[in-house]
Parts: structure tokens; C-alpha cells; sequence
């Protein structure tokens, strides 16, 4: 054999004569397009019988996009991240918060008083 070549040479897996007849018919398909507020479209094929979401994300940047260009939805709020007491002060107000603490250290010292190991 010159060359050494193989004898499926110019060919790959998986090779061979694509066409309808092998594949069959494709699922007839509609074309939804939606609106970001960035002003990006987005056209999503979906099969005709499929239910067309109300929303989808825009592949772009990520924000929630509609089929109405004229209305997008808004981006959404991002709200900063909050330490935990940060959530504690929203729900006690500095009064309460000294009272508990007040309540905190008196249970601490009759504890010691009676001998109990406090860490």
C-alpha cells in the first residue's frame, strides 16, 4: 500500500449521505423573538405546538427579556449583601438590644456564682 494511507481515507465517523430521507421530516418550527431593555432581540426557534414563554432571558446580558419591544421588562433590583447583623438590626432596635444583653451577662454571672464552668 503507497503512502500509507487507510482506506476510509478523506472520510469521518459518522459519514454519509444526510438528507430528509435518512432523518426524517423536521418538526415545523416558529420563530419568537424577545426584547431586553437593553434594546437586544432575541430570536428563539420553538416548535409550533410548543407553548411560547412570557419571558426569557436575554442570551446577550443576561436581563429577563419579553415579546413586547416597545415595553421590556425592567432590569431587576440588585439588592447589596447584607451581614447577618445587619438582618439582627432591622428586626431589634438598640433598646431591645441592650436589654437582651443586659439579660445575657446577669444569666453569665449567676452561672459563675454557682460554680458552672463559662467558656
Amino acid at each position: 500500500m503507497a503512502g500509507g494511507g487507510s482506506a476510509i481515507r478523506g472520510s469521518r465517523v459518522g459519514a454519509g449521505p444526510m438528507g430528509e430521507v435518512e432523518r426524517g421530516d423536521s418538526a415545523p418550527r416558529q420563530r419568537v423573538v424577545y426584547f431586553c431593555a437593553h434594546q437586544h432581540e432575541s430570536v428563539i426557534t420553538l416548535a409550533v405546538d410548543a407553548v411560547v414563554p412570557a419571558s426569557w432571558d436575554c442570551p446577550r446580558c443576561g436581563l429577563p427579556a419579553s415579546l413586547d419591544s416597545d415595553n421590556p421588562p425592567p432590569a431587576p433590583k440588585i439588592e447589596p449583601y447584607k451581614t447577618h447583623l445587619a438582618y439582627v438590626k432591622e428586626r431589634r432596635s438598640d433598646q431591645e438590644a441592650a436589654d437582651i444583653l443586659e439579660e445575657a451577662i446577669a444569666t453569665l454571672r449567676i452561672r459563675r456564682k454557682r460554680g458552672d464552668v463559662v467558656f
